[in-house]
């Protein structure tokens, strides 16, 4: 049983972690900032469930291959970067061709790269946004062991810490939606559009070129 003292320990740990400026905070405003409000709803569920996963595979030990194995974790290293960088490159081409568009006030649809307001496209982003992160996994197999008491079943009490930390990210990630669409209306603007597409382009493209360059 997960003693009370190790389950705020932990809470603390990855609420400090959920509060640090990341990828899935440029994820999730710029879809709200966008006003697609159930698809960045998606990318957090999306990421939640990744962080579920991990949370599962670290408690029965499935994640100490990862961590193992080079080959495997420079295999999904790679993986992620390369989605990454591809994201984020679909998005500061967006801007490119919005720009030299028929209708450069108004944007020419077909170059959105994420044009889709479902739910279900928002999941898939999130989700492979963190599967995709062997950083997650490693973090997971570093960090859990040490709240789990030995004589605890593994899997039921990291599937309850994954949980305190998906709590605590939805959280924060509804706070985050509810900030960018206070902006939105200002953020649509075709300049502010742009120079928003820009920033977490190059933002997200950043990230998997430091997972690609990471150890």
């Amino acid at each position: 049983m997960i003693t009370a003292s190790a389950l705020g320990s932990f809470a603390l740990i990855v609420g400090l972690l959920t509060l640090t400026p990341g990828l899935d905070t440029a994820l999730i405003l710029r879809t709200a900032a966008l006003g697609r409000r159930t698809r960045a709803w998606g990318v957090v569920l999306g990421i939640q469930t990744g962080t579920l996963v991990w949370g599962v595979l670290s408690s029965i030990g499935i994640t100490a291959v990862l961590t193992a194995s080079h080959l495997a974790y420079a295999a999904l290293r790679w993986a992620g970067a390369a989605y990454l960088v591809w994201m984020g490159s679909r998005i500061l081409i967006s801007t490119v061709r919005r720009r030299t568009g028929a209708d450069p006030g108004q944007g020419n649809p077909e170059h959105e790269p994420d044009a889709d307001d479902s739910f279900s496209s928002g999941w898939r982003q999130g989700a492979l946004t963190n599967l995709l992160n062997p950083k997650v996994g490693a973090f997971y197999m570093a960090v859990l062991p040490q709240f789990i008491p030995a004589e605890a079943a593994h899997l039921p009490a990291g599937t309850l810490l994954a949980c305190v930390h998906i709590l605590l990210g939805s959280l924060w990630s509804g706070v985050l939606i509810a900030c960018a669409r206070a902006f939105r209306a200002g953020l649509q603007r075709p300049s502010a559009r742009r120079i928003l597409d820009r920033i977490s382009g190059t933002v997200i493209a950043g990230f998997g070129v430091r997972l690609a360059l990471g150890d």
